[in-house]
């Protein structure tokens, strides 16, 4: 798709800063409120520019909840808007002193200009969606508070008076007890979201047939890949979650190992982790091959990387053919 105007947003929790241009140069800089009244005049000013959101490409950063008031006009405006990350944007920018709001939107605007054809469309998520990623994230919040109060009392067993540790104990029996309470009720709506929406449930079935794959990887690889729309291919997806090993060598005088970046998400690789180490401990073909490349003299660490590919390329596998992953695949052809 062809843009006839490219504009630059910069959000923060309080405003939203808006730099739009053309092809040749900047049409105009717009500070509002992040809120309904500010993207009325917002849409207003491109009115009087006779600037078409639908020919516009409106590019910002992945800011989370802040930016739900603009993509939801997007989307009522038929437009077509860019999540970036900043990072990605920084780092084309080059060398740069100094920045507020309003450069920071030029600058995206201008990233959005020379990278159009690189752009990666929002996809608008059905609410069934949104309402199973606000449950999940909660779901976090409340095993990282459950762990935050259990871990400490385990760590200082051993160390402190048993009088003591026993009074602590029973003062945090109660509170831990009732956060297990909440997760339990959290994840009970969880599964039963996905069991009444049929597209979710079928996803369901596709992606846990394959080995080292439970319910929680299925609720954040979905909400993460919008139901698998945001990525197609499970190289990218591998990239996105840590796995895919890279190349690094210079020349011949500098060499290294090839391995995976630090720029990844931390959460999901070690979902992926604490799922191929589930495969690999009961029987089957992941746990041969796991045995067989360590006794070839594998790094333990290389080989687990590499049964997080086989399992993040079988789940795409599934869903891309519409059928549970099959231990004993016979090709009609072969």
């Amino acid at each position: 798709m062809k843009f006839s105007f490219f504009i630059g947003v910069d959000i923060s929790k309080k405003t939203l800063d808006f730099a739009a241009r053309d092809l040749n140069q900047l049409l105009f800089h717009l500070k509002v409120e992040n809120s309904a009244s500010g993207l009325k005049e917002f849409k207003a000013e491109c009115r009087t520019r006779e600037i078409d959101l639908q020919q516009s490409l409106i590019c910002c950063e992945h800011t989370g909840i802040y930016s739900q008031c603009l993509l939801s006009l997007i989307s009522k405006e038929a437009g077509a808007i860019w999540l970036e990350s900043s990072l990605r944007i920084k780092r084309s920018i080059g060398l740069q002193r100094g920045k507020n709001d309003k450069v920071d939107a030029i600058r995206i605007s201008e990233y959005a200009l020379r990278f159009v054809d690189k752009a990666l469309l929002w996809q608008p998520e059905r609410e069934v969606l949104l309402e199973l990623r606000q449950l999940v994230s909660l779901r976090k919040r409340l095993l990282k508070a459950k762990n935050a109060l259990k871990v400490p009392l385990g760590e200082i067993e051993g160390f402190q008076n048993k009088k003591l540790v026993k009074e602590l104990e029973r003062l945090n029996k109660k509170p831990v007890e009732e956060l297990k309470k909440q997760i339990s009720e959290i994840e009970k709506k969880i599964r039963g979201l996905i069991k009444q929406d049929e597209t979710l449930s079928q996803l369901f079935t596709l992606v846990t047939s394959v080995d080292g794959v439970g319910e929680v990887i299925f609720w954040e690889i979905i909400t993460t890949t919008n139901e698998f729309k945001l990525f197609s291919c499970p190289r990218k997806f591998a990239c996105y979650a840590g796995v895919s090993p890279f190349e690094h060598s210079s020349g011949t005088s500098i060499r290294g190992k090839t391995r995976v970046s630090q720029f990844a998400n931390k959460k999901m690789k070690k979902l992926f982790h604490m799922g191929a180490m589930a495969a690999i401990c009961k029987e089957g073909e992941l746990a041969d091959y796991y045995y067989r490349k360590v006794a070839e003299g594998k790094s333990k660490m290389a080989v687990l990387n590499a049964v997080r590919n086989k399992i993040i390329h079988r789940i795409f596998a599934c869903v891309r053919e519409n059928r549970k992953y099959e231990k004993n695949y016979i090709n009609a052809l072969a």
